[in-house]
């Protein structure tokens, strides 16, 4: 057993780090939070009709205002100097071009709530085109370029916007804050829901003729486990389809279906009958299909998506993604077709990274375009020649790149950070395999620290994902960033564990009711792994830590070896049952623990961290947000009060006005802090 001092200075304890970290030779710079909250966050490239320009969004984080604000740039296709198109002190996002490229459709929040607005591309002066007291969201243009799509969130017994604004205004200038539900969902994620629902609309581009296209008390598209891309048009404008789930109990029931929307007459049908969960429709665009992602298995949030084609004359189901899926084990991300109809590129997790693949629609065979490298959101252009994508890594946030159509000539297009990674000293992520439970291949990744000396000895953070069907990958988290844990002086590992994605189905499967058992023997080897190959590794001085399952981890850890010399939980599960009763989306623990609590009671107990807080020993701070419903803030505090009650060392860092992550700027500079200042302080 270890015997563990306290130091309450954190500048003492750092600077000890220092010195036993033999950072003697420093870096020329380090990565601060002040560069960190200053980097642009790159998102949603859009290729103009005529294929000369791309369209892009970037955020930044005011600490001033203690929020973000995004605008709109435009970077030629050839390359060249981006220009910033909104200069608002609100967001603008969603950028999409009008078919004959003269407009762009955007939201703004610059008038109040979010509205759908339109931009010359040429030039001048954005103009307003919704003016609804719910907002208005996701703008997408029809391809005869006569209306833009988007959706809002409305009371569904309410037959105009007049009703909803007077319900909307009752509501906020009652005395009375209370609520009565009848059923479940009651809440989700950070927020307690209303009586509203998500509808969609249509606009014509000059503000009039806005119409619900959706009425009723279903929300369209449904607002849970869809996708990115849950409404799509139809090539000849004349229809919709879209993700919803009608269906009763949605806290336990992820049974989306598409559904199709004629836009002459109104009329809904449901086009597929599986009873697990598809979505992401994206119409081919000579209008013979529709590509959407399909599960097999009812209730399961995290089964492999499979790409299906919805031939619309026949009604027939096509199974296009079979090679993608049974020959080389992947999961579909995200659907864009190639314009000649022929075939359609996904992305798919892929082993600590993010993938490009092309799927030939005759063959069905799938062909592996990137490699080794985490690329998102690909565009095609209408000439089919050229294509754009954000590409990322753990050093280099999101930039717009542009390729050939293979993705075999890289050109980036977009240079939003280079002026203040310019400056800082950062190493790559380096990916290593070892032998796991049951002798599978799991991965790892390792990074050392600016002004790394391989004759020095060096504390280790561990990292622990969460998910748990989830994935640490080679790029940047604005949460759990491997870069800021390295600027401190610290060997970063972080490894994949059964119940990781992008290593096929079955190894994500394994994690089902299994909670602590191989994961934990992968984690561990993980661990024994990395101190017996890297000597650089101080053994005596090892940090774990982990959010949401993660986090979790980190309690059955602390109750299960003290090889540790300090925790951090962050938002992490505790007590399984009361879990059970204060989360929202029942279907995940339903599945992922076999049952209910009171009629499946041997996993819930065997695998709860709270059943051996008897054996915690290692110092922990402990982190968890007021308005986090995914794991209940009781979840945290059960913890905090176990390690008191036991005289263990530890901390409590509360955010009364955070969810599941903490999305402020000054809380996240506090969380920060807090994090290195506790790790300083054991670590030392």
């Amino acid at each position: 057993m270890r015997v563990f001092s306290r130091r309450p200075v954190f500048a003492a304890a750092l600077a000890s780090l220092c010195i036993a970290a033999g950072a003697s030779k420093a870096p020329a710079k380090s990565l601060t939070f002040e560069d960190f909250i200053s980097l642009g966050r790159v998102s949603d490239p859009q290729i103009s009709p005529d294929g000369r320009h791309v369209a892009f969004v970037v955020n930044y984080q005011s600490m001033k205002e203690n929020s973000g604000n995004s605008d709109i740039y435009l970077v030629p296709m050839r390359g060249g100097a981006a220009r910033r198109l909104t200069q608002s002190p609100k967001s603008d996002t969603h950028p999409r071009f009008s078919p004959d490229g003269k407009w762009i459709a955007f939201t703004s929040s610059r008038s109040g709530k979010s509205q759908v607005w339109v931009l010359p591309t040429r030039g001048g002066e954005a103009r307003q085109v919704t003016d609804l007291s719910t907002g208005a969201s996701n703008p997408e243009w029809t391809p005869d370029g006569s209306y833009i799509i988007f959706t809002s969130s409305v009371y569904p017994d309410c037959p105009d916007d007049d009703c909803n604004k007077k319900r909307d205004e009752d509501l906020e200038s009652s005395k009375v804050k209370a609520r009565i539900y009848d059923h479940l969902l009651y809440r989700h994620w950070d927020h307690w829901r209303d009586e509203k629902k998500r509808h969609v609309f249509k606009v014509s581009s000059d503000g009039e003729d806005v119409k619900d296209l959706t009425p009723g008390d279903v929300a369209y598209p449904t607002f849970t486990l869809g996708s990115s891309h849950d409404i799509a048009i139809s090539p000849d404008s004349g229809e919709l389809c879209i993700t919803a789930n009608p269906g009763d109990n949605l806290e336990r029931n992820i049974n989306n279906d598409l559904f199709v929307l004629n836009l002459e007459d109104g009329a809904m049908k449901k086009i597929t009958q599986s009873e697990a969960n598809d979505n992401h429709p994206v119409y081919s665009p000579d209008g013979l299909y529709v590509a959407y992602r399909a599960m097999k298995r009812p209730n399961f949030e995290a089964d492999q998506y499979r790409l299906l084609l919805h031939e619309r004359r026949s009604g027939d189901v096509i199974d296009v993604g079979a090679d993608l899926a049974d020959r080389l084990d992947r999961s579909v991300g995200s659907i864009t077709w190639a314009p000649d109809s022929r075939s359609i590129y996904v992305t798919c997790s892929d082993a600590g990274y993010n993938s490009l693949y092309r799927i030939d629609i005759r063959s069905k065979k799938a062909k592996q375009l990137t490699r080794k490298m985490y690329v998102a959101s690909p565009r095609i252009s209408r000439s089919g020649k050229t294509m754009v994508f954000l590409r990322q890594s753990s050093s280099v946030p999101y930039e717009v790149y542009r390729a050939d159509r293979n993705a075999t000539k890289f050109d980036r297009l977009s240079h939003v950070n280079d002026e203040i990674l310019a400056s800082i000293e950062m190493n790559p992520l380096e990916e290593f395999t070892f032998t796991g439970a049951e002798d599978a291949r799991v991965q790892g990744f390792i990074l050392k620290p600016p002004g790394f000396d391989a004759g020095r000895k060096y504390p280790l953070v561990f990292l622990i994902h969460g998910g748990p069907q989830g994935a640490w990958r080679d790029g940047v988290s604005y949460r759990w960033s491997f870069q800021m844990f390295a600027a401190q002086g610290y060997v970063v590992v972080a490894v994949n564990p059964r119940g990781s994605t992008g290593f096929g189905q079955k190894f994500t499967d394994e994690i089902s009711t299994d909670w602590g058992n191989k994961v934990y023997t992968d984690l561990m080897n993980g661990l024994d792994f990395v101190l017996e190959n890297y000597s650089f590794i101080d053994k005596e001085r090892i940090a774990a830590a982990g959010a949401s399952f993660g986090g979790y981890m980190i309690a059955w850890i602390a109750g299960h070896t003290d090889r540790f010399t300090c925790l951090i939980d962050h938002d992490g599960v505790y007590n399984l049952t009361s879990f059970y009763g204060t989360t929202e989306e029942l279907w995940f623990p339903e599945w992922d623990f076999g049952g209910v609590p009171w009629e499946d009671r041997e996993k819930y107990r065997e695998y709860s961290p709270h059943n051996y807080a008897q054996n915690f020993k290692t110092p922990m701070l402990v982190i968890h947000g007021g308005k986090d419903y995914r794991v209940d803030l009781s979840e945290g505090l059960q913890l905090f009060t176990a390690l008191q009650r036991k005289g263990v060392p530890s901390k409590l860092l509360y955010f009364p006005d955070e969810g599941h992550w903490v999305l402020k700027p000054h809380n996240a500079e506090l969380w920060w802090r807090t994090v290195h200042e506790w790790l300083a302080e054991w670590l030392e």
